[in-house]
């Protein structure tokens, strides 16, 4: 699927283009042009290769999936791989999609997957039309601003999910089974989220940089905002991660102390019960002791049992042993 769209002086002017008007467009002076793809294969940018002068070597990385998030220059055009991430509010689990884009002069490029909807990206740059002046650079920021504020959203709403994790830790009710299965979800996010928003910052450092002349320096400000959020988000990201980690060993270690507390209490009461033991052994005797076959015995037997085992029990509990 193709779906494209002409800018002029920054206002639109057509959704309906044809390859073959490329040719002329990418010449005229104050004309934005932007294309995008669904799952295009390598014949289906041949078109576009030749109009634009796209690198074979940047067509080839467009339609291979799993590359790194990277911004590369090649004579004429630049070449962006990136990634969009959106959590899962029932499972907990991340999906992320890749993004691809071919950056001219006056042509932005975009392919993508079925997981994307462009009407998302047309909706963004809609909501700020006085920027549309800036042809490319506008789009590219666009994009990139939808891109990173998914990952902020992302990475609030773990945030959240890992609050109640918290509150969850100190429940003595809660199933460790479940805990444990929660934190590996979340950790498991937060790592390919880092994945896909760490290589972000050497993406925007490079947009930066005042030597891109297919970009407006005009547009430097809101790439720089766009940067300052990708820098919050990896910190958050990154302290996020160190959180997660922090609760499953705060987890193994209250574990470990219920199991000590379960030994000093199994303990405990197995002495309380040898004193019983131990005074009926000695009493049983075949010899004969002060009390033997009379009510004295019973009764002196009876006593220190009774006292004995009061006095560890005593003992114990101050210990908080039981």
């Amino acid at each position: 699927m193709m779906r494209t769209r002409l800018y002029r002086d920054g206002r639109i002017e057509r959704e309906d283009l044809r390859i073959e008007e490329l040719d002329d467009l990418i010449h005229e002076e104050g004309a934005t042009v932007w294309i995008d793809y669904t799952s295009p294969s390598v014949e289906d940018l041949e078109a576009i290769e030749k109009a634009l002068g796209l690198h074979r070597l940047a067509v080839e990385d467009a339609v291979h999936e799993h590359q790194r998030s990277k911004l590369d220059r090649y004579p004429g055009h630049l070449f962006l791989a990136t990634y969009h991430a959106e959590l899962d509010t029932e499972s907990s689990k991340l999906s992320v999609s890749e993004i691809k884009a071919f950056i001219t002069k006056r042509a932005l490029v975009t392919v993508h997957g079925p997981d994307m909807d462009p009407g998302v990206l047309t909706a963004h740059w809609d909501a700020e039309p006085d920027l549309a002046v800036h042809g490319t650079a506008f789009l590219l920021w666009g994009l990139l601003d939808l891109i990173v504020d998914g990952h902020f959203e992302t990475v609030q709403e773990l945030d959240s999910r890992i609050d109640s994790l918290e509150e969850v830790l100190f429940d003595d009710h809660a199933a460790d089974h479940d805990l444990q299965r929660r934190s590996f979800e979340l950790r498991k996010s937060l790592v390919q989220l880092r994945r896909a928003v760490l290589p972000m910052r050497e993406v925007l450092n490079t947009i930066l940089r005042r030597d891109l002349d297919v970009l407006d320096p005009e547009m430097q400000p809101f790439f720089q905002d766009v940067y300052d959020h990708v820098l919050r988000v990896s910190e958050w990201t990154e302290s996020l991660r160190d959180l997660v980690t922090t609760i499953l060993e705060t987890h193994i270690s209250i574990q470990g102390n219920k199991m000590n507390l379960v030994m000093k209490k199994v303990t405990s009461w197995a002495a309380i019960i040898a004193v019983p033991t131990a005074v009926t052994g000695f009493f049983g005797q075949n010899v004969p002791f002060l009390g033997f076959q009379s009510p004295l015995g019973l009764g002196l037997s009876l006593t220190l049992i009774v006292l004995a085992s009061a006095a560890l029990y005593m003992t114990f509990k101050r210990k908080e042993w039981i």
